[in-house]
Order: structure tokens, then C-alpha cells, then sequence
């Protein structure tokens, strides 16, 4: 048996991006020392963590040819959301003056109503998808809008701040004053997840449809079931996220989100994740999120102008879906 020789242009067309970011992350650590410091890293993946969570809501829906455009304006209304309900009793701006000052349990009641209110949402992205059969593209940028629309009208555009420490601990705090709490939910997240796709019915389902749809429903699984529960298990991780990066940043606003599927689909390409279905793992969306966040972090050490990181970005991503694409085009 010979072993499979070693092709350099396939190797760069499918971690080409993967290896750039890597040298430039080598550039940015001599050019600049404070970049690989422990401090650094710890924050890095204090970003990553969310981001993560969003990431793997979404590489759902791409593994079954679709995608989920209203991610960040979920993300955004959960944040609102629990921001409303947990602000501090003698906060001058308090948005429920007359709110009482539940115990420490309200914040988990606030997490599930979160979780409650985003689901509704991502139900009606399933229903829309799987039985009107709308495109998921147009589907779901209607309910990016729909969903932005009833975070202005609920919040009036207000920004909410003065929360409660029992919420922001949930971000800020440290197991043992060493592991922080939000590295460790996105661990557990990113364990459950893993266990979903590769170990559960539904995850095999999930990749059956991202296939051969057809074929799928011919063996007998209940695509319509399978979309369904995917985007009202995306709309959850979002309704987590949104929580999490609330209490982490102190603040929320309508804007909180905006534009974050995009990095959470240029992250599940880059690690991997096919925008043309049937292929993707969670160690790969973890990857391309933390590639991603590092690209960025890097011009900001590099100090290149804001304007110029956006373009960056919309590069990277441009440049993931084309290498996906290509790597479709090519098997085909």
C-alpha cells in the first residue's frame, strides 16, 4: 500500500487562509511583544468564546445547505433583553422602574426567557425554510430585519447599562479565580454540540440532508422535523451568546451583534464547514473562529485603521466562500 502523496496546491487551496493568519500572527508577535502575552491570549479567547457559541448555530444550518442571516440581530436582542431585566435596583435609568429585586435565581429565569423569546424566532425560520420552502438566504435576512425592528420598538433605541453583579459574574468571574466562567460555558457548549452531530440520530440526519436531501427523505428521515429543530437550536446558542456578551461588556444596545453572522459563516468556512452542505465539524468551527478573532486582533496590535480591518474581514471572507466553492467545484 503507498502512502498518498503530499499535494501542496490542494494543502493551500483547503488551510490557505489558516496559514497566512498564522504568519501574520508570527509577524505581529515580533513587530509587537504584548501580543503573545498570557493577558492577550486570555482575552482572545474571552472574545472567542461567544463567538464560538453563535458559530456553532449557524454551522448547523450551512451543513444542511442553509444559513442563518439574522444571527447577530438575535444575539442582539437577547442582550437587550436581559439587560432590561437585570439592571440594579438604584440605577437611575433603570428601564422597569417598578421591576422587584428578585434573588440570584432571576438571572436563570432571564437566561430561559431569553432562550424562550429567540426560539420563537428561529422556529419560524424553520417552518419558513423547511415547509414554505423560502430560500434560507431570503428567509432569514427577512427575519434579520423583523428581528432588529422589535429590538427598537421593545428597547425605543435606549442604551442599558447598570447591571446587576450577579449577571455580569456570569462572564466575568473565574472558577478557582483561574478558568473564566465564559471559557467554560462555550466548553460545555462546544462538548454538547460535538456530541449532537457525531454521536445522535439528528446528527446524522443533519449531514444525511446536507447531502442529498432527496435521498435522505427516501430513507425515511423527517427533513422538515430535522430543519426545524436545527434553527430553533441555533436561535438558542444566539439567545446565549447575546446573554453572555451582554453581561461581559456591561452594556447592550440595538446595534449589539450586528453583522457577526457574517464572521460566524467566514469562521465556519475557514474551519472547514461547507456552505454547500453535508460537511463540517465542531473542532473545525473552533478553529475558524479563533482564526478569525486572531486576524483581528492583529491589525488592531498592527494599528491599522478601523476602516481598513473592515475591509480585511470582507476579504477573508470573500476569499473562505471561493475556496469552499472551488473545493465543491472540483469533487464535482
Amino acid at each position: 500500500m503507498t502512502a498518498k502523496k503530499f499535494n501542496v496546491k490542494d494543502f493551500l487551496i483547503n488551510n490557505g487562509i489558516i496559514v497566512v493568519l498564522i504568519m501574520l500572527a508570527i509577524y505581529t508577535s515580533i513587530m509587537q511583544p504584548t501580543f503573545a502575552t498570557p493577558d492577550n491570549f486570555i482575552n482572545i479567547a474571552l472574545n472567542v468564546a461567544p463567538r464560538f457559541i453563535i458559530a456553532c448555530g449557524v454551522s448547523g444550518c450551512l451543513i444542511t445547505k442553509g444559513t442563518d442571516l439574522s444571527a447577530g440581530r438575535q444575539v442582539g436582542l437577547s442582550a437587550c433583553l436581559a439587560g432590561t431585566l437585570l439592571q440594579k435596583a438604584d440605577y437611575s435609568g433603570k428601564f422597569f422602574p417598578n421591576l422587584p429585586d428578585y434573588g440570584a435565581w432571576w438571572v436563570f429565569v432571564v437566561l430561559l426567557i431569553c432562550i424562550g423569546v429567540c426560539g420563537l424566532f428561529g422556529l419560524i425560520n424553520g417552518l419558513v425554510v423547511s415547509f414554505l420552502q423560502v430560500p434560507a438566504f431570503i428567509g432569514t435576512l427577512g427575519m434579520q430585519l423583523i428581528v432588529y425592528g422589535v429590538c427598537l420598538v421593545y428597547t425605543d433605541a435606549t442604551p442599558i447599562g447598570g447591571y446587576r453583579p450577579d449577571y455580569t459574574i456570569v462572564a466575568k468571574g473565574k472558577l478557582f479565580g483561574m478558568i473564566p466562567y465564559l471559557f467554560i460555558i462555550a466548553l460545555i457548549v462546544g462538548l454538547i454540540m460535538w456530541f449532537i452531530y457525531n454521536k445522535t440520530p439528528h446528527g446524522k440526519y443533519m449531514y444525511a440532508i446536507g447531502g442529498n436531501e432527496q435521498a435522505a427523505e427516501v430513507s425515511g428521515v423527517n427533513t422538515k422535523k430535522t430543519k426545524i429543530i436545527i434553527y430553533v437550536t441555533a436561535a438558542a446558542l444566539y439567545a446565549l451568546a447575546g446573554f453572555l456578551v451582554g453581561a461581559k461588556s456591561g452594556g447592550s444596545s440595538v446595534n449589539m451583534g450586528n453583522g457577526w453572522e457574517l464572521e460566524a459563516i467566514a469562521a465556519c468556512t475557514i474551519g472547514g464547514v461547507s456552505v454547500n452542505g453535508g460537511i463540517g465539524r465542531i473542532s473545525g468551527v473552533l478553529v475558524g473562529v479563533l482564526v478569525f478573532e486572531i486576524l483581528k486582533t492583529c491589525l488592531q496590535y498592527l494599528g491599522v485603521d478601523t476602516n481598513y480591518q473592515y475591509i480585511a474581514q470582507g476579504i477573508v471572507i470573500v476569499v473562505a466562500i471561493a475556496l469552499d466553492i472551488r473545493k465543491y467545484i472540483a469533487k464535482k
